[in-house]
């Protein structure tokens, strides 16, 4: 390996801090775990972890000019990632009042839904490969690096941001569980509905 350990160790210092940044994997991880607790949220999590290992690795093989050629289908992955959380939160909302899992329209599809979910999520934030492209240089000579390297410094990117999305996916759920009236229920799906909309309009914005 040609990067030290110090060197790793500032950078998962970085990805702690780009964590908690609050953006569109908050809200969404939020929203799935306030609607369906930690077995909905986790789904989400695992499939942050294909951009979060995607997008250091598109940077450290020097592809940028990729995003530059095809800005339009970043732009597409925005707009699906729009759609598709606007729905998510409607179709929450429209059920506020129904008990979890009653509706298998929501719990039917819930690990697959969770996990493309979050892969929608992270592939459609442009901030995240620009994160990566103007801050992995900073931290490594990426002409130097070797295939260890890489996958150190890939490992590193979805180790950290999966281990504190897991984490506040419990907090989350553990919190939940104490709301068990109706009441408490339907300001959950709603909230929950209002944040899942809110992660269309933040990826729309972005």
């Amino acid at each position: 390996m040609t990067v030290s350990a110090s060197d790793l160790l500032l950078y998962a210092g970085a990805l702690f801090i780009l964590f908690l940044t609050p953006g569109p994997v908050w809200v969404a991880l939020l929203a799935r775990a306030l609607s369906g607790g930690f077995r909905s949220a986790w789904p989400l999590a695992l499939g942050v972890v294909v951009g979060d290992v995607l997008w250091p690795l598109l940077a450290i093989l020097g592809v940028a000019w990729l995003v530059s050629e095809f800005s339009g289908f970043m732009q597409v992955l925005q707009w699906v990632a729009v759609l598709m959380f606007v729905v998510m939160g409607v179709m929450l909302i429209r059920n506020a009042d129904k008990q979890l899992g009653s509706d298998s329209r929501l719990t039917r599809p819930g690990m697959w839904a969770g996990f493309i979910a979050g892969l929608v999520v992270i592939l459609g934030n442009p901030k995240a490969i620009l994160f990566y492209m103007g801050v992995l240089p900073g931290f490594f000579d990426l002409t130097q690096v070797n295939r260890y390297d890489i996958a150190a410094i890939c490992f590193l990117s979805f180790l950290v941001p999966l281990l504190g999305n897991l984490v506040l996916a419990v907090s989350v759920d553990r919190v939940r569980g104490i709301l068990k009236s109706p009441q408490a229920l339907r300001r959950i799906n709603i909230t929950a509905g209002w944040m899942l909309i809110a992660v269309g309009g933040v990826i729309a914005l972005s």
